[in-house]
């Protein structure tokens, strides 16, 4: 459920309007079966214990489409050559109501539900006795489950065009909705249009944006109406008029597709659909206050900012950053206990919550984590390369930022700390989406850590996302976001991957394996493997599968290790060769990331059958082999092709901390730019710079190149 539209928990009387474009087809003829879908939905919330008004166009223009019809029909060739003259609009409301609410009584009958007619007109709502019975009456029918439909009854309206004035109490049926809305005292009103929602300009103009939530400070004024409704009285820019004016008394407003099938009821779920008008907009600040492009622009903004003050003075974020969480430990703490209990009332399981969990331990670390980083030698500007190509011209290749980051990462808040340290460190802008279980403790960390950050940088520089329907728009901007890193599944990383054109640093499956040679050391055996799958279960770089040397196998070791891993509560699965001779489970697939106290284990018949095994199941993370004979272990190290590969040492090393980065945003599987751990380095690129004296090429004529190297990087 998107965060702006939690009030939807506690709304139960909702009014409807659909749109004459919504009612009827481009021809003119009633959409059937358009009409017949939303009413499917109405039902379905009826059965559910909602109270449904509808307020309708479409009579005019379903009345002008019959009576042109009968005309014609009526008509002499004579009478056809003379100058047409347009049917009153009166009378094709009165021909075209029946017609409207013969086929709504249809179409709801069907659905067994009753419904009831009632017409109104401008004037009626001036008598204070009207509005009482009003009341009284659509209470009554709410009361038997059966459904209004509201229309203004045009065919004895005295009000005539212009249809909006100064003293009209409405002027169609927009405005009639949010009249209703307010006398009968409904939770919502939901404006049907023919398009998603408001959109910063005419929603044909491709540079137009949807304005998820309206906010009449920043958007009044600012948008552009596309033309008027294609076929009733207002179009957008009445719908606007009767949201904000039902808004600011007190009803929320959705205006959202009647197009769109289960629109309706995505909406009462409280899915980002169409555009919320509410009259607490302008108070909330989270993400939903700014398009994508708007945030992705703002953290570029202040990434530029950030490149331009001094390294001191990036430095000092970080140990303001550091000290902040300390001293919040105790709102931090509140928030995440709030987020673990939920996770536990919801029965996620226990890999999940130990991600999630954290302690003043964490904290602590953390803090000392963010420190580190700040004590790092400056990243940035630091010159790679140098290079004399000709006399007096001097090439350098030097680290810079690469812009704005958008990092997608799994339930673990400590991972928020660490990423946004990172990117402060090296220049860069940054977007977090975190997952659904950790929102309040990512809220709080956000918060904290933004509330450091000095106003010449701008807290912007980290924004938080909170829904996940926003991540589409965003894999969108590959004009201002330079790299998107997704920490998950293999299906998360594809389907990043598949939606954008920024480039993605896949931080992929966890699946990492230990081997035992049989020339292992049977105590450092024991010690590395129940470290590797126990020191923290629910890590990427945690023990998934290990492989043993058949004639380990064969031997008391092996049952040994078997019953210390079940005995520190590990379940086992085997392969097919394992299974058999240990009498435990045989696992459907080898490619299976357990992130909780389990794991497979299989026997092969020397390194080469566990390299093939690894290059065939595996995904690349972390592999380790336990070996004292050193070619084996020197063949495994060099045939095995994955981000990490270690000899005689736990998996858990491979971490960002452990490796010396201070920190990670993750561990890549990917080939290209960074792989492993990546720290600082691995949010960085590098620009070429030149320096000459009045060089030109001139066709290399007078150039007398030396390519002389002056100085690179010890890195």
């Amino acid at each position: 459920m998107d965060p702006t539209r939690v009030f939807v928990k506690n709304v139960k009387r909702v009014v409807f309007k659909v749109g004459t474009a919504v009612v009827t087809r481009s021809d003119g003829r009633l959409a059937v079966g358009r009409v017949g879908a939303i009413f499917e939905q109405l039902e379905a919330l009826n059965s559910q214990g909602y109270e449904i008004i509808l307020v309708t166009s479409g009579a005019v223009g379903a009345g002008r489409q019959r009576l042109k019809y009968r005309k014609l029909l009526n008509s002499s060739f004579a009478d056809l050559q003379k100058p047409q003259v347009e049917i009153d609009g009166k009378a094709c409301a009165a021909v075209g109501q029946n017609g409207l609410m013969a086929l709504y009584d249809s179409l709801f009958s069907q659905l067994d539900i009753t419904s009831s007619q009632l017409l109104v007109t401008d004037n009626d709502f001036k008598s204070t006795d009207f509005r009482t019975q009003l009341s009284q009456t659509v209470n009554s029918l709410l009361a038997l489950r059966s459904i209004p439909i509201f229309n203004e009854n045009d065919a004895i309206s005295t009000r005539r065009a212009p249809y909006e004035d100064s003293t009209g109490i409405f002027w169609d049926n927009d405005s009639l909705a949010a009249l209703l809305a307010l006398e009968l005292k409904a939770d919502l009103l939901v404006l049907l249009s023919d398009v998603e929602g408001l959109y910063s300009g005419p929603p044909t103009d491709p540079n137009s944006k949807l304005i998820h939530t309206y906010i009449k400070q920043k958007h009044l004024g600012a948008i552009t109406f596309g033309d008027k409704s294609r076929v009733g009285r207002g179009g957008m820019t009445a719908k606007v008029k009767a949201a904000v004016s039902a808004a600011d008394s007190g009803t929320p407003v959705v205006i959202a597709s009647g197009f769109v099938a289960g629109n309706i009821g995505k909406v009462l779920e409280g899915q980002r659909i169409g555009t919320l008008f509410h009259k607490d907009a302008h108070a909330w600040v989270t993400f939903n206050e700014f398009t994508a492009r708007e945030m992705a622009d703002a953290a570029r903004d202040c990434s530029m900012r950030l490149q331009s003050i001094s390294s001191k003075e990036r430095n000092k974020i970080l140990l303001d950053i550091a000290d902040a969480l300390e001293e919040k430990q105790d709102l931090i703490k509140v928030e995440n206990e709030a987020d673990v209990a939920a996770a536990n009332d919801a029965g996620y399981d226990e890999s999940l919550i130990s991600r999630l969990v954290l302690s003043p331990a964490k904290i602590s670390a953390l803090a000392k984590s963010v420190r580190t980083i700040a004590e790092m030698e400056e990243p940035i500007g630091r010159v790679v390369t140098k290079t004399e190509l000709a006399d007096g011209l001097i090439l350098e290749k030097t680290t810079c930022p690469l812009g704005v980051l958008l990092i997608i990462f799994e339930s673990r808040p400590d991972a928020l700390v660490q990423i946004a340290s990172l990117a402060i460190r090296s220049g860069n802008g940054l977007l977090l989406k975190g997952g659904k279980e950790a929102r309040r403790t990512n809220e709080i960390l956000h918060k904290v850590i933004t509330g450091v950050i000095p106003e010449t940088v701008g807290e912007k520089l980290i924004g938080l996302v909170t829904s996940k329907e926003e991540i589409p728009d965003l894999l969108k901007l590959d004009d201002v976001i330079d790299l998107v890193i997704p920490r998950g599944s293999n299906r998360l990383v594809s389907e990043i991957k598949s939606s954008t054109k920024i480039p993605v640093l896949g931080h992929s499956d966890g699946i990492c394996h230990v081997y035992v040679d049989t020339s292992a050391n049977m105590q450092m055996a024991r010690n590395i493997i129940m470290d590797s799958k126990l020191d923290y279960p629910a890590a990427c770089n945690a023990m998934e599968t290990l492989l043993v040397h058949k004639d380990f196998s064969s031997s008391e070791g092996l049952q040994d290790l078997v019953v210390e891993l079940s005995h520190g509560g590990v379940t086992l699965h085997g392969g097919p060769r394992a299974s058999s001779r240990l009498k435990i489970p045989e696992v459907q697939t080898f490619h299976h990331e357990y992130n909780s106290r389990a794991c497979t284990i299989e026997i092969v018949d020397d390194v080469k059958a566990a390299v093939d095994h690894i290059r065939k199941h595996g995904s690349g993370h972390t592999e380790c082999i336990i070996a004292e004979d050193k070619r084996t272990a020197e063949y495994f190290l060099q045939h095995i092709d994955s981000a990490a590969v270690f000899h005689n040492a736990s998996t858990r090393f491979c971490d960002g901390m452990r490796f010396g980065l201070g920190a990670e945003v993750g561990i890549s599987t990917s080939k290209i730019h960074a792989r492993g751990p990546v720290g600082v380095e691995g949010l960085l690129t590098t620009k070429w710079v030149l320096r000459g004296n009045g060089h030109i090429v001139k066709g290399d004529e007078g150039v007398i190149y030396t390519h002389k190297n002056i100085v690179s990087s010890e890195s």
